[in-house]
């Protein structure tokens, strides 16, 4: 019995602040997933690797974490104020499921370099040596991005000496400024509220921050979970209970936050919003083994990401957090100690994150203007991605 031969799709395999993606040129994919729909997301589940009832990935590119089952497909922009669009594509491990509805903060440190590869920006707006300001369109989120990528003999530099928590070896560093990233109508707090009581039936009822900037995301007290803001992943993620809980109260978040119109629309909605919990300072250890004193951070935070506590920070969380850091009277304004700041240094689980925002209050309402952090991104593979030719 004849079956299909297996097909290659140029690809390449980056690596982007603390998460892993395959990335494409959109013009290099079957024709059939050149346009948004079925196809496409059936070539992306096929790539990483999904459904996968064993979750673990073994046939595909996938790494069986929401940090590693990623995809991401790049574009020349028609915008004459963006070189490069950005879509971004979650695949779920266990279901046949793509969620376009967020972006990946940290996939988008190396959106840059890998757009120049690609050959998407024009010669002339690259250099030999330097940096390259990369003009990214969000395409999830219609946001803009701003890659500050280094060159080296007129390629993107990958190599250094910066160090960013939750990656093992140093690479070179990629600044990202996110511009104007609250919500497209404006509403970077969905009830008009710092803080909502937010009730979720069988749970109870929580003090929260919903905000809408980098993505969706519910700010929680730590403490009024039962935590310390110190909790590494085995504490969370071992207990099953405890993620039922959060992925409730992720549901009544997002038909607060307006997401959703039912709670029953959460299931498909996976990647957005995200919920954190947040505390003041105090002496622990991160996943390195590393100790981290008070006078190190800030605050503390923790995300969940696709149903599980990140092992470091999402960086569209860490825009989130660092916005409402800026916000005097949110949650996690408090949990640093109040008052006005354009930066915040919080301590995750595997370290710490610097994180800058320039936020301001016009007649009553806060907009945020921008929000910079470094990441590093690096190649691990470039080439051909093959898959049958019939799984998509």
């Amino acid at each position: 019995m004849r079956h299909a031969a297996q097909i290659g799709v140029p690809a390449i395999y980056y690596r982007g602040g603390t998460s892993k993606g395959v990335f494409f040129k959109v013009e290099d994919l079957p024709a059939p997933a050149r346009e948004p729909g079925p196809a496409r997301d059936a070539l992306l589940e096929r790539v990483i690797g999904s459904p996968d009832p064993y979750a673990n990935h073994i046939d595909g590119m996938g790494g069986a974490s929401s940090s590693t089952s990623k995809t991401v497909l790049l574009s020349a922009s028609d915008s004459p104020d963006h070189d490069v669009d950005y879509l971004f594509g979650q695949v779920a491990i266990d279901k046949a499921f793509v969620d376009w509805s967020g972006n990946c903060g940290n996939l988008s440190a190396a959106v840059g370099p890998a757009a120049i590869r690609m050959g998407l920006l024009p010669a002339e707006r690259c250099v030999r040596d330097g940096r390259v300001a990369v003009r990214i369109r969000q395409c999830n989120i219609d946001k803009t991005i701003v890659a500050h990528v280094p060159m080296c003999d007129g390629e993107p530099q990958e190599t250094g000496d910066f160090e960013l928590d939750g990656v093992t070896f140093p690479s070179a560093e990629v600044r990202l400024d996110f511009l104007d990233p609250g919500d497209r109508s404006g509403a970077l707090f969905p009830s008009g509220q710092l803080i909502d009581e937010l009730q979720v039936p069988g749970v109870g009822t929580f003090p929260a921050t919903l905000i809408n900037a980098g993505i969706p995301t519910i700010f929680l007290n730590a403490a009024d979970l039962g935590y310390t803001g110190t909790e590494l992943r085995p504490a969370i993620n071992g207990d099953a209970e405890a993620l039922a809980r959060f992925e409730t109260i992720r549901a009544h978040g997002a038909l607060k936050m307006g997401l959703i119109q039912s709670l029953d629309e959460a299931a498909t909605r996976q990647h957005t919003p995200k919920v954190a919990f947040v505390a003041p300072p105090v002496a622990h250890r991160v996943s390195s083994g590393r100790e981290v004193m008070p006078d190190d951070v800030d605050l503390l935070a923790r995300a969940l990401s696709m149903g599980l506590l990140h092992h470091a920070m999402m960086g569209t969380a860490a825009v989130a957090l660092g916005t409402a850091a800026a916000i005097p009277g949110t949650l996690v304004n408090k949990a640093a100690g109040g008052g006005a700041r354009d930066s915040v240094r919080f301590g995750h689980p595997s370290g710490t994150l610097e994180v800058g925002a320039s936020a301001r209050s016009q007649n009553g309402v806060w907009q945020v203007e921008r929000v910079s952090m470094s990441r590093s991104a690096r190649r691990l593979m470039q080439g051909e991605v093959l898959v049958p030719g019939d799984g998509f």
